[in-house]
């Protein structure tokens, strides 16, 4: 059943923290029972003696505990981009995550095909050299389904993206809610068969909630991406057997918010919503973004202890 982020109520045991203070209140009662006997007894027959010995191990231990509470649990965090676009969209998630502690590696699939965007995917998630959760914008959600079958994936993230499932393919899924890009005449076609959204009308399709400026380069900097990888048949999917987040942007007008919705029923995904977004969310939002991406990773982290 779907919670949404942060929507499960679990009672929990207590804190490593609250277990450490427990003992060394315990430790204070016995030193408060025993601190008047005599100090002349053999060094491990004195009840202070065993006291000091005991605190010493709390020390340690509890220092420890400390050191690992303030660290990750997951630490490796793999992002894949969407088509019509590369890696440097990530760069304000990636900011968030590494001032948090993450290790962030990003992919950089060449569009050419979707074999080769898996592969290059794969790559990276093989270089990891421990759990990682792995996150896709658009059309990299395709690609991290088919890639992510991986032991070290924990997790997998989906944001504004697709998430097929096996025996399907991007294009068929989003004839279920057809999008505004869909219906337009945004998407070009070259002679020899990649497609790229049309610069003059990137702004309002792909990056409405960013400065007309900024939607500009990004419109001039697109990847083109090879028309048959929107058609690119799941042959496994990931999320069947690892957790998943989906991350629905409402005005989403390259993906229909409505099937990022369905998406997310269907895995029975954490779901979290933001309104006012494009498509373009992961650039506009990276604080909203980074957040889901850290409760993925808290979330999975826990069940790798």
């Amino acid at each position: 059943m779907n919670q949404g982020i942060g929507g499960s109520s679990h009672v929990h045991p207590p804190s490593p923290g609250k277990r450490c203070q427990r003992l060394f209140s315990l430790c204070g009662l016995f030193w408060e029972e025993h601190s008047s006997m005599a100090s002349n007894e053999p060094l491990m027959e004195c009840p202070l003696a065993t006291l000091w010995f005991v605190v010493g191990i709390l020390l340690l231990s509890c220092s420890t505990v400390s050191a690992q509470k303030e660290a990750p649990n997951i630490r490796n965090i793999v992002l894949v981009h969407g088509a019509w676009a590369d890696g440097s969209g990530w760069k304000g998630v990636y900011d968030i995550l590494v001032k948090d502690g993450y290790r962030v590696s990003i992919v950089q699939e060449p569009e050419t095909s979707f074999k080769e965007d898996v592969a290059a995917t794969k790559r990276v998630i093989a270089q990891q050299d421990g759990p990682c959760v792995v996150v896709a914008h658009s059309y990299g959600g395709a690609v991290i389904t088919e890639a992510a079958n991986d032991p070290k994936v924990m997790a997998l993230v989906y944001v504004a993206a697709h998430m097929p499932d096996a025996g399907e393919n991007e294009a068929d899924d989003g004839k279920r809610f057809p999008s505004d890009l869909s219906k337009s005449t945004a998407i070009k076609k070259t002679a020899d068969g990649f497609t790229y959204l049309d610069p003059a009308q990137f702004h309002d399709y792909f990056a409405a909630d960013l400065p007309a400026e900024q939607a500009a380069f990004m419109a001039r900097s697109q990847v083109f991406n090879l028309a048959d990888n929107f058609k690119a048949v799941i042959t496994t999917a990931a999320w069947r057997t690892k957790p998943s987040w989906m991350l629905v942007a409402t005005k989403d007008r390259t993906i229909n918010p409505d099937l990022e919705r369905w998406y997310a029923e269907r895995a029975k995904s954490h779901k979290l919503e933001v309104s006012g977004a494009s498509h373009s969310v992961y650039v506009s939002r990276p604080k909203e973004v980074a957040a889901v991406i850290e409760e993925a990773a808290s979330h999975a982290g826990q069940k790798t202890l």
